[in-house]
């Protein structure tokens, strides 16, 4: 039992590592194609009895790698336009 659950470990994880290389070749071979993406952000801050405040802040444009996974230290575009609600906390 334990074969078959390492071999399913080791499978897994190649599995992984072939996706993510082939993200990054993908990502470089398109000359590593960034975008922008505008992100509203709010400042949360903390109050008496477990309550929050919640301040808009603006919004801002926030660059992004069109990828699926972060590459060249940029959050996937994919990832920020499912989340344009950022919080700061005080």
């Amino acid at each position: 039992m334990m074969r078959w659950v390492g071999r399913v470990a080791v499978v897994l994880v190649a599995g992984f590592v072939a996706v993510y290389a082939g993200d990054w070749a993908v990502f470089k071979m398109r000359g590593s194609p960034l975008a922008n993406v505008t992100v509203d952000r709010y400042l949360t801050v903390p109050l008496k009895g477990n309550k929050q405040e919640f301040d808009y802040l603006g919004s801002i444009d926030v660059p992004c790698s069109v990828s699926l996974f972060p590459q060249a230290g940029k959050n996937p575009c994919w990832q920020l336009r499912r989340n344009t609600k950022q919080n700061v906390t005080l």
